[in-house]
């Protein structure tokens, strides 16, 4: 039943397809991605909504992991006072 409600989600949410020559390799990667966070939430027992926001919370946790290291203003790990 669980299986069927979900499939019901996707139908009901608007779909985007790319335009032009990488069209196919696009719909690919949606279709694998997909299928990975079906496999996430059927591990974790939670809704793929759940995984999105897991997804999510990683992308924005590896922007600012980056975001340091390109200078935002902090203080560095190390640094030395020359007197």
């Amino acid at each position: 039943m669980e299986a069927l409600s979900s499939i019901m989600e996707k139908l009901a949410r608007p779909q985007k397809y790319p335009v032009g020559s990488n069209s196919r390799q696009a719909d690919q990667a949606a279709m694998e991605l997909e299928t990975a966070k079906e496999i996430l939430a059927e591990v974790f027992r939670i809704r793929t909504s759940e995984v999105d926001e897991m997804i999510l919370g990683r992308l924005e946790e590896a922007l600012i992991i980056s975001d340091r290291s390109n200078g935002d203003g902090l203080w560095p790990r190390e640094f030395r006072l020359d007197g």
